[in-house]
């Protein structure tokens, strides 16, 4: 599969992607609007990029305690009744004078919530499409992000001065019911992808299972530390330039979209592995300039060029996908959004903690060196975990002559593409 013709007619992908690429709309209207709200109320660039990213922080608890059930509950029950808790956790953070330790309460429960919506988003996903269909079909979902993180941004901005940041809230909470609409009505009911109960213990096999090879803990480190230390940049937008921090994000934003395009539908197989390694080191070289303070003009280029660079991350999850068995597929997905996502928590946290001491723009240029001295140090286990060319390019067969696909004697075999489970 590699045509967005052949995408679109895939059965179900158009209703997943629309009630995705709404669902981001929401996330990203009312996280710029709490953002602004906290820093608003408390003056606080720490504060300020929790509020729009400490959620994060709670993935690690989901994915420690709720991960074994992305696999074993129906997914289009899932994804509707989680769409209509972020609807009402949203509409709370609107309610005038609730407290800040309430506003951060009621993000932490979302995120924790988050970390069992990834699983089985990306798990469905998995699903919907062939094997050989994943990278397109990822590549389409981040650029539907960056197209609607650009709109979001934008009109977020809007929304915020003409209606204000608490009406914001409000809208966004009404476009998370209406992602549970297009959820509840566009999706096939399915069964679960595999059977049993999920537990906090099941989730805890799985979790050392999917960790115990080394050529996935590289994967997973390298999509988690690098990628969430630059978020941390971006954590501190608002900070840095508050009259233009819609623009940054929304730049940020389209160098994202740019990058997925070009590596989902462009780039042939056999430089998929060369251009791995540049676009991680791209990703977090351009903030460097940010300890010069520089204007919003070379910030915008700045932005626009590291965003390229999550790109890279595509690469990785194709990676994963071919390291992984099936029946896994949700669970070792969802792991890899939650420790995203944590990261991206812990990058915030570092970056306003820097910036609190001394200046927003020395904070992003802290972090970005940080994450590029993780990407060196991943680099020889990127290389040595390289999967069989093949797998790499399709997404098809083992990653091991053995049958296991990792090599590792305790991970089990990949299982084949049943046309029972599969629409297409």
């Amino acid at each position: 599969m590699r045509t967005y013709r052949e995408l679109c007619r895939t059965p179900e992908f158009l209703p997943f992607f629309t009630t995705v690429s709404v669902q981001v709309a929401a996330q990203t209207a009312s996280g710029l609007a709490l953002g602004t709200l906290v820093y608003a109320s408390t003056g606080s660039p720490l504060l300020s990029a929790l509020a729009m990213f400490g959620p994060s922080l709670a993935q690690v608890a989901g994915a420690l305690t709720l991960l074994s059930a992305a696999d074993r509950l129906p997914p289009r029950a899932t994804l509707t009744g989680l769409a209509l808790l972020y609807a009402l956790g949203t509409g709370v953070q609107a309610v005038p004078g609730l407290p800040l330790g309430a506003v951060f309460a009621v993000l932490l429960a979302l995120g924790v919530a988050s970390s069992l919506g990834g699983g089985v988003r990306y798990g469905l996903l998995n699903e919907i499409l062939p094997r050989h269909g994943f990278l397109l079909g990822r590549s389409v979902l981040n650029m539907s992000v960056g197209t609607m993180q650009i709109a979001g941004f934008a009109v977020g901005g809007v929304l915020v001065t003409a209606l204000s940041a608490r009406g914001t809230l409000l809208v966004g909470a009404g476009l998370y019911v209406v992602a549970a609409a297009l959820a509840r009505f566009g999706l096939t009911a399915r069964p679960p992808r595999a059977t049993g109960r999920a537990s906090v213990r099941e989730t805890w096999r799985t979790n050392a299972l999917l960790w115990s090879s080394a050529p996935r803990r590289s994967v997973y480190l390298a999509l988690w530390v690098p990628n969430g230390l630059v978020v941390g940049c971006e954590s501190l937008y608002i900070a840095y330039a508050p009259g233009h921090a819609g623009l940054l994000f929304a730049c940020g934003a389209l160098g994202m979209l740019a990058g997925d395009t070009l590596v989902g539908r462009f780039v042939p197989g056999r430089w998929r592995a060369r251009l791995g390694a540049p676009l991680r080191l791209l990703l977090a070289a351009p903030y460097l300039l940010f300890a010069l303070d520089p204007g919003v003009p070379v910030a915008v280029v700045a932005v626009v060029l590291a965003s390229v660079g999550f790109s890279a991350s595509l690469l990785l999850q194709e990676r994963l996908m071919a390291l992984t068995p099936e029946e896994m597929s949700g669970h070792a997905l969802g792991l890899s959004s939650s420790g995203m996502l944590a990261m991206q928590g812990v990058g915030a946290a570092v970056a306003g903690s820097v910036a609190q001491l001394t200046s927003p723009g020395t904070g992003m240029a802290a972090v970005a060196a940080l994450s590029l001295a993780v990407t060196v140090a991943l680099a020889p286990g990127l290389r040595a975990g390289r999967v069989p060319e093949a797998a790499a390019g399709r997404l098809q067969g083992d990653g091991s002559p053995d049958g296991s696909p990792d090599g590792s004697p305790d991970a089990p075999p990949r299982t084949k593409e049943t046309k029972e489970t599969k629409t297409s």
